[in-house]
């Protein structure tokens, strides 16, 4: 549904992307993950028509955004991280206005006005002006506008940047039951909101892609490491003698008393080889747990070998 090839930006000399590809199929909701300045923005205004590619192609439903440009923008839902509202017109005015753009006249607009507020919870707000709107709903109004037309692609930038709590847990399942409909590409720089929301997720840093997978294989990579943390009976200095001798280990350190946190190479059978020399030097194991890896440890690790390279 969304294909990028070798897509690159240059500014000048800069380059904001650089040579960046993926792909998104039909009723994926997708992750577009990294730190502010990390070239998120500049992608999804070269997908959605906005700024031409220095180099490169991108597609969306079959159409390229070069020589097809209005058919691209028909498939197209997007929410820019700054949402483009006129503040003096009332909900349903507005939408109505967006809706004539794309074309809906008569019973079809407003059916499609109808069905946007309802879906995005605004049927009780359709008389208000935006300009006197919360954050929160002026974010719906967003959401509802780049849903008209029934796209079936929603490119969302920043969707719940600036909200209170309860407001990015409306926007998020608002985001979850979209994706039932549309193929979703989700740009953001706060974690919890692709953990909680995107079945995918793709890294990108200084311009460049970093990481791409699922995010159950993400979860369970254990990349270059393994962490375990131990409650251990017995004199400290001896537990630590204990379990330094074992092949693997790469660093033990203790918490509090009687719990340590050990470091190892990324062995299937470090639990098991940790447990044996642990029992064989007579210290009680009361517990032995791997510690599971975050879409944060994934990040960081991503970023921190990106720029490592990079220097």
């Amino acid at each position: 549904m969304i294909e990028l090839n070798g897509i690159t930006k240059y500014y000048g000399q800069i380059a904001a992307v650089e040579n960046v590809s993926f792909s998104v199929e039909s009723g994926e909701i997708i992750g577009f993950l990294g730190p502010n300045g990390a070239g998120k923005t500049t992608t999804l205004r070269i997908l959605t028509g906005f700024t031409p590619a220095s180099r490169g192609w991108a597609k969306i439903a079959g159409f390229d955004i070069e020589a097809d440009p209005i058919e691209v923008k028909r498939r197209v839902g997007y929410l820019p991280e700054n949402v483009p509202l006129y503040r003096e017109m009332v909900v349903s005015k507005f939408l109505a206005y967006v809706a004539d753009i794309k074309g809906l006249r008569g019973k079809k607009r407003s059916h499609e006005v109808s069905r946007v507020m309802e879906r995005c919870g605004l049927a009780h707000m359709s008389g208000r002006t935006i300009g006197n709107l919360s954050k929160g709903y002026r974010q719906r109004v967003g959401l509802a506008q780049a849903l008209v037309g029934n796209p079936p692609v929603l490119i969302l930038d920043e969707p719940t940047v600036g909200l209170d709590p309860r407001q990015i847990i409306d926007i998020r399942e608002m985001i979850k039951a979209l994706a039932e409909d549309h193929t979703v590409l989700l740009s953001t720089h706060i974690l919890p909101e692709v953990a909680m929301v995107c079945e995918r997720v793709i890294i990108i840093n200084q311009g460049r892609i970093v990481a791409e997978d699922s995010m159950a294989n993400l979860a369970g990579a254990r990349g270059d490491k393994r962490i375990f943390d131990a409650e251990i009976l017995g004199d400290e200095t001896a537990v630590r003698i204990a379990l330094a001798a074992v092949p693997g280990v790469r660093d033990v350190a203790v918490e509090t008393k009687g719990r340590y946190r050990i470091t190892t190479e990324p062995d299937e059978r470090m639990g098991v080889l940790l447990t044996t020399a642990l029992v064989r030097a007579n210290h009680g194991v009361e517990n032995l747990r791997e510690r599971t890896r975050t879409l944060e440890d994934v990040f960081i690790e991503a970023i921190g070998a990106d720029e490592g390279e990079a220097a």
